[in-house]
């Protein structure tokens, strides 16, 4: 309490001149002398406070406080430091330019080491709440400034400041008026009490209450801020991270430059250096920094090499880069990987982690900077590394060395060991990180380290305390001091999404209740970004499930056996009216009931209580009956509220879904009766108005009864199935009959009886719902015949001793006699066993179709719990199309005999009679012959003619974010559709959809500008929320478009992929989660499907859609789609189950009318080793929508030899984009895939550059070899520079990154691509992009049969531009697989109708 009167002075008194510790034996200890007369600040011009007090007899330099007054004069010295450090920033040539938030920031930076704002206490308030005492202390200099020095007290800064503190006093203190005691708290009148106090101030004669009441005022603001300081460090640890102070770097940069904007960029943006911000994320961060740039896939494009920031390691030449223009949200953290001659930037922000590429032009001086310093670290660490003795070098010996490196040297700073000395230490930050990471302990802990952290201290750095890696807490303090400054603006802003209104009534409605930071949502999902992102093309993490986010309140399903529940209860229960008939076992069956006066009803629903859920359970009454001891009792399945669903916490509260769950109820358990609508509304576009006027009137009667307390309400629409992963239409016709019979009790019952039964002739059996007769043929699990499955080889070839299903023929169903329990494990059946291919030899099965199998004599006796499936085994001109992208049907044929002994294949011998299986192929397409060869661009008449007469059986199709068309093709294989519309937003892909889809209406535009135009054409603009840009640019389009633009009604399906991010929508930094929401293109296109309302609908996405934005923007998605009154199926498949050689996981929805079959999954055909693929529905319930293939399928992988073995040879860099085959193909898939092209086209490959060919020609030619197989050597390059061939990131950065598996890694004969990516680059996520043999990165082509294009499919472009088409694309076997499906459903509806 220094400002109070009648203070006096305890202590050790020293000498001035004399040193602490030095002279402490000199000093004279004094008690309670003084009175201290007077008070004062100095240090203003060596930056550092000095704190005076005075007596009669002399004035007291403060050197350090006892233990018990500590607290009081820290908080003095605190005040001190801000006032100095005011003064230094607003006596700078800028100063007086500053704003309030940028004098503030700088503050908070020359404060942030003080250990009494360590872990959390706001240096921003702090120095705002004493904004009153700094005015005072800094005017009082004016009275000593110069005549030509500006006067603070005419600053309008530090005027802001000193208003900013009475506003911070008003808010805290009492309402001006008197109190017992005579106390004023608060000013008396005006600014009577606003005393201008000198530098050197003395009592005043300011009121003495007054003045104690300030003071004790003050202390309290003082001690809660340091208990906020407490709440607020959870996030701190001991660590300390060495920052940089910005006047010391500022000579090594340019002069201060503002960025030149475009429209599209952010306003009044300074460049800054990267450095500034700390290299790890702090506990407070005063500094904000934001990126804007191009994005593109991360390829590995950002790594530097030979210290040339003008290329990147691609080689891709000088063309432009292409990607999507993104203007990041605060930078959080960065880092530098780098290596003897390669170094990568990557930065972090909220969203997702970037590695940086080229810079701009303008920011290039910025970057080179942080470049220069990186060069400088690895010089440091290369010649530490050739030291004998690495401690021999001090700090001074390495300044030495650098000093006397040549002036053409990467990492030349000055000959003057002086300037070299300043630059390191000042660039301190970066350098020791690069120590921290490296990974010898010898170098790590240096003597160079040390001294250059002891230098940096001298330096007067300050320390900022390291932050633990875990998510902040929603009520955790902001201490960034700009966190109240609005954020940087971009002049145009992201397009949002164009919806219709119910679209933005669900979503919008959702994000105004849930915001998800305050979910509990939050404690589930406590990955980092940057792993979320790399789930999706780690091919390590494939045993992990996809775990949607559950919200606490969903309530788990649970598992209920039909069976009475007995009850002790007492209530008055009588029937109402005359039984209606009788049970099969003799029970009086009623329609109505009166349960404790509460009347209830078959079809009504009640209210039991559920001892496994703090919800009372719902049940559906299905009819009602008495036992013959008396009992009455009723039948329920129940109903499950929508939070109870996958759907959680955004389904309707008021809409609960049946379920096939029942059980029988004494009626004394009926808690009460709650009114359930069973809703049925009008399908069709043409019903859509009417609909939604009912809904609006409907949710307004709804919040009415809501408002009087009255009892909710509920509707169901739909019957939710967790163990099928969909919501199917009510069957209204099998609801309540009050029969005696119950639909979910037949499918139970159903279930029971396909488990296995034998007959009794020993003839056939059933087993899982499938008959099986003597002479049928059967799967059999491969596994039954070997032992064990070989060992997993290597990344690349996951496929590698997984073995198809074997191929037997039932012969004769063993006698059960002695058994005395029958079931499927007991029972056994003698087999003829068929060989593969692949059985013989890898080259056998190479060479051979897929389909063909072998006749043998070898005969197994097994049991009927190894029968997998049934199949058939034809003649091989009976056997279905040869060119559909999937085999389909489970048909083989036969024309050889095997003989394991001796490993012999002869021609089947005339004496053995094959016995056919009969019946037409499972397919309904013709097989077609077709002699002579088509030439490159010809189109196959004959199949156009079939094509044309098929498309009006056809369902007439929009694609929408439709790329090259890989989706439309697959689908248009299979007969289902015909794309005759397609949008998309990039002219290329968009182009090669137009050639290979000469039929259809391609829409190279925005999706949102596009529905903008059709719903303002049909006159609902009213229903149209989009924003003025997007209604700007469907006015200006071009009438032909608009008129092209397909009608609702017209559309029967629509399907395609939208991004989850939109263009750059969730880079952005905006002000809420529900703006950046506005941005995803999945709004607009559930748009299309809420306008149009076609009879099917499928949605296409990465694996992680499910948990994307923590399962919202999924679960949102079913919503929706149920709202608009959809059926709706979800799961997750594997590409390379379904005929494509490569590893690619995608999640789906299907959506079908009320009035259509909703399409099941295809059945996965090929081995591929990708384990369940689960989605979690709640906490003890998934659901897999394709079981997996490791344990068997009809059909063996797929392998990169099949693929791309008939190719021929190019070399790195091929261009001719037109050549001849130079052979005929081998495999199956090779003659499929090729077709009738006589020319093979985009057989062309990205060029690497000189460092990258010879790597790639040092990698080995064998399974699994990638960079860790490089010899560590160096090489010379042309241009004289000598570079690691191995590089050098890579090893120092292994440990944390699976030691990089893959990378610079070469493609395996035998084994399957990994997924295919956007653009292939050997330093990429998925670096394995290497011919097996030959050394270049894979082709166009070569990528495009990886994925299931067809050799006649064409693309566009350069050849970025069709890697990027390929990349994003659907495959179309799998697109294919998915639309047979959607054929069976429509022709199963159409039979049973």
């Amino acid at each position: 309490m220094l400002e109070a009167d009648d203070i006096f002075i305890s202590g050790l008194i020293l000498p001035l001149e004399g040193s602490a510790e030095k002279d402490k034996g000199k000093g004279i200890r004094c008690e309670g002398f003084g009175r201290v007369e007077e008070w004062a600040i100095s240090g203003y011009e060596e930056g550092s406070p000095v704190i005076w007090v005075s007596t009669e007899i002399a004035d007291y330099d403060c050197i350090k406080p006892s233990g018990g007054y500590k607290k009081f004069y820290d908080h003095f010295y605190a005040k001190a430091t801000a006032c100095i450090e005011v003064y230094k920033i607003l006596t700078k040539a800028s100063g007086s330019n500053l704003t309030l938030d940028e004098l503030l920031a700088g503050v908070v930076r020359a404060m942030s080491g003080m250990k009494c704002f360590s872990g959390g206490l706001s240096i921003r308030d702090f120095v705002v709440s004493q904004g009153d005492f700094i005015y005072n202390q800094l005017i009082g200099l004016d009275e000593t400034s110069k005549k030509t020095d500006q006067l603070f007290v005419e600053l309008p800064v530090l005027i802001a400041l000193r208003d900013e503190s009475s506003k911070l006093v008003d808010l805290a203190q009492a309402q001006p008026g008197s109190l017992p005691g005579n106390l004023r708290i608060g000013p008396k009148c005006g600014d009577e009490n606003k005393k201008n106090l000198a530098a050197t101030s003395g009592p005043t004669e300011e009121d003495e209450d007054l003045k104690i009441a300030r003071v004790l005022q003050e202390e309290e603001r003082w001690r809660s801020m340091k208990q906020k300081k407490s709440r607020g460090s959870t996030s701190s640890t001991s660590k300390y991270y060495i920052k940089i102070n910005e006047d010391e770097i500022a000579n090594d940069y340019p002069l201060p430059a503002y960025y030149k904007t475009s429209n599209e960029e952010l306003m009044n943006a300074r460049l800054v250096p990267l450095e500034l911000l700390p290299l790890k994320p702090c506990a407070e961060i005063d500094v904000t920094i934001f990126g804007s740039g191009i994005m593109t896939a991360d390829d590995g494009s950002g790594y530097i090499c030979d210290g040339d920031s003008t290329h990147s390691s691609s080689g891709s030449g000088a063309s432009a880069i292409e990607g999507i223009p993104v203007f990041l949200s605060a930078i959080k953290e960065w880092v530098i990987e780098f290596g003897s001659s390669m170094i990568s930037i990557s930065i972090r922000t909220d969203m997702a982690w970037y590695r940086l590429g080229k810079p701009s032009k303008q920011y290039a001086p910025w970057y080179e900077q942080v470049l220069k310093t990186a060069r400088l670290a690895i010089s440091i660490i290369t010649l530490l590394k050739d030291q004998i003795r690495v401690a021999r070098l001090s700090f001074a010996d390495v300044i030495k060395r650098i000093s006397d490196f040549t002036k053409d040297h990467p990492a030349f700073i000055s000959s003057n060991a002086e300037v070299v000395e300043r630059y390191v230490v000042v660039h301190g930050q970066i350098i020791l990180q690069q120590f921290s990471e490296y990974p010898d302990d010898t170098i790590k802990k240096c003597a160079f380290v040390v001294g250059l952290t002891k230098k940096m201290e001298e330096k007067h750095h300050t320390k900022w305390l390291v932050k633990k890696k875990k998510l902040l807490l929603r009520n955790e303090p902001n201490l960034n001091p700009r966190a109240a400054i609005g954020p940087v603006v971009s002049k145009r802003k992201a397009m949002q999404a164009t919806t219709t209104r119910l679209i933005n009534r669900i979503w919008g409605g959702y994000y105004s209740n849930y915001i998800p930071e305050e979910s509990n949502e939050g404690t589930h999902c406590e990955k980092e970004v940057d792993e979320i992102e790399e789930q999706e093309e780690n091919e390590e993490d494939d045993a992990l499930e996809e775990k949607l986010v559950v919200p606490e309140k969903t309530q788990t399903p649970s598992s209920r056996t039909r069976q009475n529940k007995s009850s002790s209860g007492s209530k008055e229960v009588k029937w109402d009216g005359e039984s209606v008939g009788k049970l099969p076992t003799g029970e009086v069956l009623y329609k109505r009931t009166i349960v404790h006066g509460d009347e209830i009803a078959v079809r009504g629903a009640v209210l039991v209580q559920d001892d496994e859920d703090d919800f009372p359970a719902i049940y559906l009454v299905e009819y009602m009956f008495e036992k013959l001891d008396g009992s009455k009792m009723f039948h329920g399945r129940m109903m499950q509220r929508g939070c109870q669903t996958v759907l959680g916490n955004t389904a309707n509260e008021r809409e609960i879904f049946l379920t096939n769950e029942c059980m029988d109820f004494q009626l004394e358990e009926v808690m009460q009766s709650i009114h359930v609508d069973i809703r049925s509304m009008p399908w069709g576009h043409q019903h859509r108005k009417e609909n939604a006027v009912a809904d609006k009137i409907d949710r307004a009667r709804a919040e009415e009864r809501k408002k009087k307390g009255l009892p909710t309400e509920y509707y169901c629409k739909s019957l939710y199935w967790p163990e099928r992963g969909a919501f199917f239409a009510l069957s209204y016709g099998s609801i309540g009959l009050g029969s005696g019979s119950c639909h979910a009790c037949k499918l139970k019952e159903a279930g029971d009886r396909e488990r296995f039964k034998l007959d009794a002739s020993l003839a056939s059996f059933m087993y899982h719902g499938t008959k099986y007769s003597i002479h049928d043929y059967v799967y059999v699990s491969p596994y039954y015949f070997s032992s064990e499955r070989e060992a997993e080889i290597f990344k690349g070839g996951r496929n590698v001793g997984l073995k198809a299903y074997a191929i037997c023929q039932l012969l004769e169903i063993c006698d059960t006699k002695q058994s005395k329990h029958i079931d499927a494990s007991s029972v056994r059946v003698k087999v003829r066993r068929f060989f593969r291919p692949e059985d013989i030899s890898s080259e056998k099965a190479y060479s051979s179709d897929i389909r063909e199998v072998y006749y043998s004599e070898e005969m197994h006796t097994v049991p009927v719990d190894v029968i997998e499936g049934k199949c058939e085994i034809r003649k091989k001109s009976d056997l279905g199309p040869q060119d559909v992208p999937l085999i389909s049907d489970h048909v083989f044929f036969c024309e050889y005999l095997y003989d394991p002994s001796k490993g012999s294949i002869k021609q089947l011998p005339s004496h053995i009679k094959l016995r056919y299986s009969t019946g037409q192929p499972n397919d309904d397409s013709t097989s077609r012959k077709k002699k002579g060869k088509c030439k490159e661009g010809e189109i196959d008449s004959e199949s156009a003619k079939m094509k044309e007469a098929s498309e009006g059986n056809r369902l007439s199709t929009l694609d929408i974010f439709a790329g090259c068309g890989g989706l439309s093709e697959g689908l248009e294989q299979s007969g289902v559709s015909f794309a005759k519309w397609a949008i998309e937003y990039e002219e290329a892909a968009g182009d090669a959809f137009k050639l290979n889809h000469p039929g259809s209406l391609v829409f190279v535009n925005n999706c949102n500008v596009i529905l903008r135009a059709i719903m303002q054409k049909c006159g609902d603009a009213d229903d149209c929320i989009s924003t003025a840009e997007a209604a700007e640019l469907a006015a200006s389009l071009d009438q032909t478009e608009v008129d092209n633009l397909p009608l609702p009604g017209q559309v029967d399906f629509i399907n395609g992929g939208p991004p989850c991010q939109g263009f750059s929508g969730m880079n952005r930094f905006n002000q809420s989660t529900w703006s950046k929401v506005q941005c995803e293109m999945i709004l607009a296109f559930l748009s299309f499907a809420e306008y149009y309302r076609p009879k099917f609908f499928l949605l296409e996405n990465v694996r992680n859609f499910v948990s994307f934005n923590q399962g919202q923007t999924f679960r949102l998605t079913l919503a929706s789609l149920l709202e608009m009154g959809y059926q709706v199926r979800f799961g997750i498949l594997e590409a390379g189950a379904y005929g494509v050689p490569q590893s690619r996981k995608r999640a789906f929805i299907w959506a079908a009318s009320p009035e259509e079959l909703l399409p099941e999954w295809p059945e996965p055909m090929h081995v591929f080793a990708a384990p369940d693929l689960k989605i979690s529905l709640s906490k003890s319930l998934q659901y897999s929508a394709a079981r997996s293939t490791t344990r068997g399928a009809p059909f063996r992988s797929l392998t990169v030899r099949d693929t791309i073995g008939d190719l021929p040879p190019v070399s790195n860099g091929a261009s001719n984009t037109s050549l001849e085959y130079q052979g005929e193909p081998i495999s199956w898939f090779q003659k499929k895939i090729r077709g009738s092209m006589d020319r093979l086209i985009d057989h062309i490959s990205k060029e690497m550059n000189e460092l990258n060919l010879i790597r790639c020609q040092r990698i080995p030619k064998r399974p699994g070899a990638d960079w860790r197989d490089l010899p560590d050597e160096k090489v010379k390059l042309s241009t004289g520079q000598v570079a690691d061939l191995i590089p050098w990131c890579l090893p120092n950065t292994a440990k944390r990154h699976n030691q990089w598996k893959g990378l610079f890694g070469r493609l395996d004969w035998e084994g399957n691509f990994p997924t295919s990516i956007t653009d292939p680059q050997p330093m990429g996520k998925v670096g394995m992009c290497f011919h097996p043999e030959q050394d270049r990165i894979v082709t166009v082509r070569e990528c495009a049969r990886s994925q299931g294009f067809p050799d006649s499919y064409k693309f566009s472009g350069t050849v970025l531009h069709k890697h990027r088409q390929i990349g994003n694309a659907v495959p179309p076997p799998l697109a294919y697989a998915l639309g047979r499906k959607l054929k069976e459903a429509i022709e199963s509806k159409s039979l049973s109708s």
